[in-house]
């Protein structure tokens, strides 16, 4: 059985849904003690962290661990810790472009495989109230970058490139690729 090595209930979804057969158990890796302030790096470091965990506590397993972090061109923007500083992420990404950026590490059938994608989002004004009301809902919670591609800033994407899953946490196109038809179920 492939082991999401993650509490993310969208990336989850995304296995769910690209029919993918899966346990989701996760390992804890404190993400705080990594002092880069480059998101390529941070996401690398964090992910093969959340990784070495993950097969120190599944021996034999195939798992699959991952991170996301957004980064408006300038700082990285992790998970909004309250309202205020999630209205302040997303007022940087508001009429910008940002770049969402996954790393994953996967071992299937005793190989190690990694990588890192990325999306890149132009995105239109954000509308204040649509704004207010979203950060009111706490969908935000969770999210890097207190960003939701596929609900609240949906509706501001003026171009993207790359996949939405990316974006979502969890390169599932890739997965796909590495792990062939093993626990594709559909």
């Amino acid at each position: 059985m492939l082991i999401l090595c993650s509490s993310s209930s969208t990336r989850a979804n995304l296995l769910r849904k690209a029919g993918i057969s899966f346990v989701q158990k996760s390992c804890d890796f404190n993400e705080d003690q990594i002092k880069t302030t480059d998101p390529y790096k941070f996401v690398i470091e964090a992910s093969y962290g959340k990784f070495k965990e993950c097969i120190r506590c599944f021996k034999d397993e195939d798992v699959v661990a991952a991170d996301t972090v957004v980064s408006d061109g300038e700082r990285i923007l992790r998970k909004a810790k309250n309202e205020m500083e999630a209205k302040k992420m997303l007022l940087a990404q508001s009429g910008k472009e940002i770049r969402i950026i996954t790393s994953m590490w996967i071992r299937f059938e005793g190989m190690v495989f990694g990588r890192v994608d990325e999306t890149v989002y132009k995105f239109r004004e954000f509308d204040k109230k649509d704004l207010e009301e979203y950060l009111k809902s706490k969908e935000w919670m969770g999210k890097a970058g207190a960003c939701m591609v596929e609900g609240f800033c949906k509706k501001y994407i003026e171009d993207v490139k790359g996949y939405e899953s990316t974006a979502m946490g969890l390169c599932v196109e890739e997965l796909v690729r590495i792990i062939g038809g093993k626990y594709v179920h559909k």
